[in-house]
């Protein structure tokens, strides 16, 4: 399966913004999926996962409450809506895709299939 990021942009702090994960050559409905990212000089970390159905999520400390995951397997599209983004929140945005079930799956390496990064800017 080939993914696809993308609605990254520039905002303010405080302010919102949505970035989406499209598929093709696959369904991702056979996938847990996952969103990470990296900031300059820093190592990938890890955001939220969501279950194959979405009945589950899980989140990153950092942006729970903050972050939600959602999934629309109709459309082939995982979604992460990001509200009162920080300064910090500053990154290059990574979808991925999981075959395995399992909830605690956060580490980068239990991924399979990775989307190319959309820049995320949050000016403060």
């Amino acid at each position: 399966v080939q993914l696809q990021a993308s609605g990254g942009g520039l905002v303010e702090t405080g302010g919102s913004l949505s970035v989406s994960c499209s598929a093709s050559g696959g369904t991702l409905r056979s996938y847990n999926m996952g969103w990470f990212r990296q900031a300059p000089g820093k190592e990938r970390e890890f955001l939220a996962r969501i279950g194959y159905t979405g009945t589950y999520t899980a989140y990153a400390d950092s942006v729970r409450g903050r972050f939600t995951i959602s999934r629309d397997n109709a459309k082939n599209t995982v979604y992460l809506q990001m509200d009162n983004l920080k300064f910090e929140d500053t990154a290059d945005y990574y979808c991925a895709a999981d075959r395995w079930a399992g909830s605690s799956r956060t580490d980068e390496t239990e991924y399979q299939f990775w989307g190319q990064g959309t820049q995320v800017t949050v000016s403060s």
